[in-house]
């Protein structure tokens, strides 16, 4: 008897010692209190939920789940806070986008004199011969003149430069960099792109779409702790707005701060490394496609942090440096309709060879011919591979023909839209293309009037990646300037709930992923935003300063804005 006392005894400290005595808690994360917008219409509103593991668990009014709260390891009280799905950027650039954080900014700046104090000051900082990049100058913010290389080479004696205008189509090379780069008098133009040059013939600096290539050329590589060092801090920048997955289109090979081989690489290196914060869907050029195709084969397409399958090709060039392909001339250009990045043959063949190999095709395309062309080769290539659900995308689907509304969803085709630029080149758009072509420019409500699927997203390193400024722009169309309060082309708005759809769900289903997220339901992954608002309750112009005061990936909160939570 003794022996058995001492054996219970022996038992009972153990289970003391290892915690044993306490129930083990069954829930990773609990969510009270909470005005929680699902995003599933069977249960649109709910109070309170549960995570178990990365996965959410239950979801439902604070009395359904009141018994289980307690058994969570971690207990959030909102205090009323709205709770919505983590967002998705359906199209940005990310290593460009976080190695631009900590280069020369220049998308603020409104005259000649501060652009060229800006790289001046930049410059400074630099060591002799090392590049300066980024930038993000947008001419218009200065009455329209394109910058020279002359109004730099000055203050970059020692630097090459290659700065890029917002909307990463054309850029500013100064002398040294134009000849590291091989670009003289005598350089004939590329087809799909253009040197720009003077009266005399001689190259300004400025490049657009194709001829930016020899330029890339040039560029040293990044390497890979540079492009990891970008990664992350463009996560850091995500998660401070929200952001829980990025579909993240890379450049072609020879945009050096890009490639087929680098970027995927860093990324695959920061997953296995278990560093990723933020769930990334990655396009690839579709000139890879058999590359992307065997990799495929022999590693699979991912996992629910690190995703591939997906390739990026392009019709044409932007609107903001002229290179968007219209059926018409432009407005303030006349002779001049723009101009074709891919040739139509190339375009068939690469799409039917990427899609007959079960890759997802994403093609680029502003204007309104570029599209047309784009969804004729979806509905060609479509009979021919009969591919079923192949969710095609147009990425940008800026200026639209009215007749092609109706096409896309015949086709089904997916418009991948960045409603930030609605309201930026909203200030001189309408002076390019005039103003019946604005009637169907970024037309999101009618898009989505058609029934046609459309994912938000920001473009970033061309918009800031931040869906709240993003539903500012597709609620109100507030143009950047002011001018427009009431909206412009305002018959193009959309209701806010639309708007948070098309960051949320709609983002899932744009990458084949509605199944695990998208939506705040159970079994789908516990990816989530505590806004300091309540955004439908507010003023729509009091968007475009909203704040996210919590984010959580997984049933982790992976960025705190300060608040006391119940931890």
């Amino acid at each position: 008897m003794k022996i058995l006392r001492l054996l219970l005894l022996t038992v009972c400290v153990a289970l003391f010692l290892s915690g044993c005595n306490k129930p083990d808690k069954k829930f990773t994360l609990a969510i009270t209190n909470a005005r929680i917008w699902t995003g599933n219409p069977a249960q649109p509103w709910a109070q309170a939920l549960l995570v178990s593991g990365d996965t959410l668990y239950k979801i439902g009014s604070t009395e359904e789940l009141a018994g289980q709260i307690d058994e969570a390891l971690q207990v959030v009280d909102a205090g009323g806070r709205l709770v919505v799905p983590g967002f998705i950027d359906s199209h940005t650039h990310t290593i460009m986008g976080g190695h631009r954080l900590s280069s020369v900014q220049l998308k603020i700046v409104s005259t000649r004199n501060e652009f060229i104090t800006a790289i001046a000051n930049y410059a400074r900082t630099l060591k002799p011969g090392e590049w300066i990049l980024g930038g993000d100058w947008d001419h218009q913010h200065w009455g329209g003149e394109l910058p020279t290389h002359e109004w730099i080479d000055s203050v970059t004696k020692n630097n090459p430069l290659w700065l890029e205008r917002s909307e990463g189509h054309s850029g500013l090379a100064n002398q040294l960099a134009l000849s590291q780069a091989g670009i003289v008098k005598s350089t004939p133009n590329i087809e799909g792109g253009m040197i720009v040059r003077d009266k005399s013939g001689t190259p300004t600096g400025i490049l657009k779409d194709n001829a930016m290539v020899f330029i890339f050329k040039a560029i040293p590589d990044l390497s890979e702790a540079q492009k990891q060092l970008a990664i992350e801090g463009a996560m850091t920048y995500y998660l401070r707005e929200g952001v829980t997955s990025v579909h993240h289109m890379i450049e072609p090979h020879e945009r050096n701060l890009g490639g087929v081989a680098t970027d995927y690489a860093a990324f695959k290196k920061m997953h296995d490394e278990g560093k990723l914060k933020v769930r990334f869907y990655i396009a690839e050029p579709f000139t890879d496609w058999e590359i992307v195709a065997a990799r495929i084969k022999k590693e699979g397409t991912g996992d629910k942090w690190l995703k591939t399958g997906a390739l990026k090709g392009y019709v044409d060039g932007a609107i903001g440096s002229h290179s968007a392909l219209f059926y018409e001339d432009y407005t303030d250009k006349p002779g001049f309709k723009g101009s074709q990045v891919n040739k139509d043959e190339d375009l068939y063949n690469l799409v039917k060879s990427g899609d007959r190999a079960g890759l997802h095709i994403c093609i680029h395309a502003i204007g309104d011919l570029a599209i047309n062309k784009a969804l004729r080769v979806f509905e060609a290539v479509g009979k021919e591979n009969g591919t079923i659900d192949p969710r095609f995308r147009i990425e940008h689907t800026q200026h639209l023909a009215s007749a092609d509304i109706s096409f896309m969803k015949k086709l089904d085709v997916i418009a991948s839209m960045q409603p930030y630029h609605a309201i930026d080149d909203g200030i001189w758009c309408e002076q390019a293309i005039g103003p019946d072509r604005i009637k169907t420019t970024y037309a999101i409500g009618s898009l989505m009037k058609e029934g046609v699927h459309v994912a938000f997203g920001s473009d970033w390193f061309v918009a800031p990646p931040s869906p709240l400024k993003g539903m500012f722009a597709a609620v109100t169309r507030r143009t950047l300037d002011g001018k427009n309060p009431g909206g412009w082309v305002p018959d193009q708005k959309i209701g806010l709930e639309e708007a948070l759809r098309n960051y949320t769900w709609e983002g899932a289903y744009a990458s084949f992923d509605e199944k695990i997220k998208g939506t705040l339901e159970p079994g789908k992954l516990a990816d989530m935003v505590i806004l300091e608002k309540n955004i439908f309750e507010i003023d729509p112009k009091d968007l475009f300063d909203a704040k996210v005061d919590a984010t959580i990936v997984g049933g982790t909160i992976v960025y705190d804005r300060g608040r006391q939570w119940n931890k």
